[in-house]
């Protein structure tokens, strides 16, 4: 069975998570076996498209634990996008809407230099807010975004549309 195949029959579906009427992608089989693990960071890392990559860049929290292996497979620094109040040193900051409020990320302000080539790497796309909040602190530091590649994609949400122009790689979609 193809990588593809084998990361999409892993992906375990929790219905009614983390409230009612939601049907959560739960990625820990993946992470759990090792050749499921190394195969999805394999395809993220083909998202790259051969680029030289200066930085990963990795949405808080699972999107860490992508961003960082495709980071060390491509020789690439790993640079932290969090929650507010958890980075120690200046950062720069912006917030997005929620379903029911409001939540602000930040990175930290010499974290990218300008014209550095970053790939954005994130576990899941849904809405698109939280990267699309992460495009606009990259932008404002003068990255060079060649991309935003996530293991997977809800297609139905639409999240996509939120981070026109920089493209989107999606390993599985939903």
């Amino acid at each position: 069975m193809p990588a593809v195949e084998c990361l999409r029959a892993a992906v375990r579906d929790v219905v009614d998570f983390p409230k009612p009427g939601i049907v959560f992608k739960d990625i820990t089989p993946i992470l759990a076996d090792g050749k499921l693990f190394r195969d999805s960071i394999s395809l993220l890392c083909a998202t790259a498209g051969g680029v030289t990559i200066d930085k990963v860049v990795g949405i808080d929290a699972r999107g860490f634990i992508f961003a960082a292996a495709v980071a060390d497979r491509l020789g690439a620094g790993f640079v932290p996008v969090r929650k507010k109040g958890k980075l120690p040193w200046k950062t720069r900051q912006t917030a997005y809407s929620l379903e029911y409020g409001e939540a602000i990320v930040e990175l930290h302000e010499d974290a990218v230099k300008p014209g550095e080539t970053i790939l954005l790497v994130d576990d899941l796309l849904a809405t698109g807010g939280t990267a699309a909040a992460a495009v606009k602190l990259l932008d404002e530091l003068g990255a060079n975004l060649i991309g935003i590649s996530v293991l997977i994609e809800l297609t139905f949400l639409q999240g996509r549309a939120k981070l026109v122009p920089h493209p989107v790689h999606s390993i599985l979609t939903y």
